[in-house]
């Protein structure tokens, strides 16, 4: 059987198996790199091992071999003749500061934790639980979504609803469900002072960080409070009710959406971020960040939901599914846009 293979096939899925592997790899000298701020140090200009070590405060040996995969890794560019290292401020510019995208690394690295729950999923049922996600998942959440909400809440995600900003600015009732440590809630009421937010969690330790983050930022226009969304307060209505990445790794997503509509008053809206995807796995053959959502949504985003025996239905439920739910919880009208960060679309959702 053998002498019948494509050889040329088999080579190139070599290369493929290859890629992978230096990727995993380099994912964890990403999470290093980031952790330890040898990219902000190597932002500064060309170094040789020991400067670069020297400005990062660490151990020049260790920073010599991590080095070594930086450069073969093509993340780095190295001289051979004066021996320095240079991180091209192309790369800076994705490695550090708020366009940072080593948050994917960091969360590689905590679901490896989890493979062996995963593993028994596959052959018993059920999932691993949402609770044996945090507090790690809460502190790898926070880092990659305040880097986003950073750049995007305020000038597209909001804007992307016609009039919404306007709205806001004259004063809204607001809630977020879902809002993990509160940076979004915490961000529209700084720019929006004359509108009110509270935003709902599961997680204690999450909502303590969003508090602590509206005293700091002296938001008395934010509050947040520890709640299953499948339950949370429909009365007096919300004017405005936003969920960010919240909605697909529910365990009853449309008990969720189906409360949100119950809690929005008659001329409100309903904010949904979600992944930009399609519920047909054939069209999103192709697309770059598709393996990558596939695999977050079985190690986590399916998998917290089927630990309580949910819906599972993953990171990439896809804009068709979405909208036929969004149509059973009773919104009449459902306007999808494009938010521009590549990952995403804006769902503006009305009764």
């Amino acid at each position: 059987m053998a002498a019948n293979l494509d050889q040329q096939k088999r080579r190139t899925f070599r290369h493929t198996l290859a890629g992978i592997n230096n990727g995993g790899m380099l994912n964890l000298m990403l999470k290093i790199g980031d952790d330890l701020g040898l990219f902000d140090a190597a932002a500064q200009g060309p170094a040789s091992s020991q400067q670069l070590a020297e400005r990062a405060g660490l151990q020049e040996r260790y920073v010599r071999e991590w080095l070594g995969a930086m450069v073969t890794g093509g993340i780095f560019e190295y001289d051979a003749d004066t021996l320095t290292y240079t991180l091209p401020p192309e790369h800076a510019g994705l490695l550090t500061g708020i366009d940072n995208v080593t948050a994917f690394a960091h969360r590689t690295v905590l679901f490896t934790k989890h493979l062996p729950g995963v593993t028994e999923a596959f052959k018993n049922g059920g999932g691993v639980p949402y609770t044996a996600f945090r507090p790690d998942f809460t502190t790898f959440q926070n880092l990659g979504s305040r880097r986003r909400h950073d750049r995007f809440l305020i000038n597209n995600y909001l804007p992307a609803v016609p009039g919404l900003t306007e709205r806001l600015s004259q004063g809204l009732r607001a809630c977020d469900v879902g809002c993990g440590t509160g940076h979004a809630a915490n961000l529209m009421a700084q720019a929006f002072p004359a509108s009110t937010f509270v935003g709902y969690d599961i997680g204690q330790d999450a909502i303590e960080s969003a508090r602590d983050e509206a005293q700091a930022g002296g938001l008395n226009n934010a509050s947040f409070e520890v709640q299953d969304v499948r339950h949370f307060p429909t009365e007096p209505k919300f004017d405005l009710i936003t969920a960010f990445d919240a909605i697909h790794d529910q365990v009853d997503p449309q008990g969720v959406l189906n409360q949100i509509r119950d809690a929005l008053s008659p001329d409100g809206t309903f904010l949904m971020l979600d992944i930009r995807a399609s519920s047909d796995l054939a069209d999103n053959i192709g697309m770059s960040v598709a393996p990558a959502l596939y695999s977050v949504s079985v190690m986590h985003c399916m998998t917290v939901s089927l630990a309580h025996d949910g819906a599972g239905l993953g990171t990439v439920w896809g804009e068709q599914l979405a909208r036929r739910m969004l149509a059973e919880a009773g919104f009449s009208r459902v306007e999808v846009a494009d938010p521009h960060d590549q990952m995403n679309l804006v769902y503006a959702c009305h009764p």
